[in-house]
């Protein structure tokens, strides 16, 4: 009898230790899958443009990189591995590089891009008239078309075109052919450029200079300061990050120029750039496989560039208080 009644004391202990147990087993196990459905969440939201990302971008370099060791026309089905020939005959021969003196115009208008985007949007930060519609003027080329836009500037600076005819409303009357000599064609190529892509500029340094909060404006005030003072110590700082990333934009910009001059001059009278030069390579004299190493090349210079210009500048957090 007295064995009989231990044993069955002895069970009920025993499963409440079972039923805690499993308790704590259960829990783990739903932590666990919280913890999986958590992690694997945000892959589920990147899978399809991390799959858009490696077909459309990442794939398409890696077989650029491919066909530039070989001799590929382009059209043919067989190619022939040529080993570092294409990048050889890139360095050695000197025209082919030459068409970079030609970026030199577009990275000059793109100092003079950012520094008017820079202006426009400090001025237009502020309360002044009518400043959602000089908003609206600034950013209106960015939405065009490019053709659109080489079409309209060919007309512009044709002869006897638009400028022209209102130069001549000003008594000025020029004979000059703009697109005829390859230095007033760049500078007005480079003149597009400025107006097509200040804009873009102009909307990334007001979306920085807007998110600088407004109290450090009004105690700026209250010290006595003018707007230079509030430009120079509270906005130039602010947006160091946004300016680094614009002057990142504009030096690949300025080395991989192509749609408007292709469009307006197809590289004639000196307008050619690296980009037009490649496609000629390309798809004029079937030389894919020389055009693929000059890409690649482009793609190198403008990240070393990238490289470079972080490391000069790097990208600090703000903190203006």
């Amino acid at each position: 009898m007295t064995d009989t009644t231990e044993t069955s004391t002895t069970g009920k202990a025993a499963r409440p230790k079972e039923a805690a147990s499993a308790a704590r087993t259960a829990r783990a196990r739903a932590t666990r899958r919280l913890r999986l459905r958590r992690g694997l969440t945000p892959w589920l939201f990147l899978a399809a443009p991390l799959v858009l990302l490696i077909t459309f971008t990442y794939a398409p370099v890696a077989n650029m990189v491919a066909y530039s060791f070989t001799d590929w026309d382009g059209v043919s089905p067989e190619l022939s591995y040529t080993g570092a020939d294409n990048y050889i005959e890139l360095f050695t021969r000197p025209e082919l590089f030459e068409v970079f003196f030609v970026s030199g115009y577009y990275l000059a208008a793109s100092v003079i891009q950012i520094v008017a985007a820079l202006y426009f949007a400090t001025v237009l930060s502020f309360n002044v008239r009518f400043r959602n519609f000089f908003k609206g003027i600034l950013f209106f080329p960015y939405l065009i078309n490019g053709v659109a836009i080489g079409f309209v500037f060919l007309y512009f600076f044709q002869d006897g075109g638009t400028l022209d005819s209102v130069l001549s409303l000003f008594g000025v009357h020029s004979d000059r052919a703009w697109l005829g000599t390859p230095v007033s064609a760049n500078v007005s190529l480079a003149g597009v450029s400025v107006w097509r892509y200040m804009g873009l500029n102009f909307v990334l340094f007001l979306g920085a200079i807007q998110s600088i909060p407004g109290e450090l404006y009004e105690a700026a005030e209250l010290d006595g300061a003018n707007r230079w003072h509030q430009f120079r110590y509270i906005i130039a700082p602010g947006i160091r990050p946004v300016l680094s990333l614009t002057v990142i934009l504009s030096i690949s910009g300025s080395l991989s120029a192509f749609e408007v001059p292709f469009i307006m001059t197809g590289g004639a009278t000196g307008t050619e750039t690296f980009v037009i030069q490649t496609v000629k390579l390309a798809f004029q004299f079937n030389k894919t496989g020389l055009a693929s190493a000059a890409a690649v090349v482009l793609l190198l210079i403008i990240l070393a560039v990238t490289w470079v210009q972080r490391r000069l500048v790097p990208d600090d957090k703000v903190d203006l208080v």
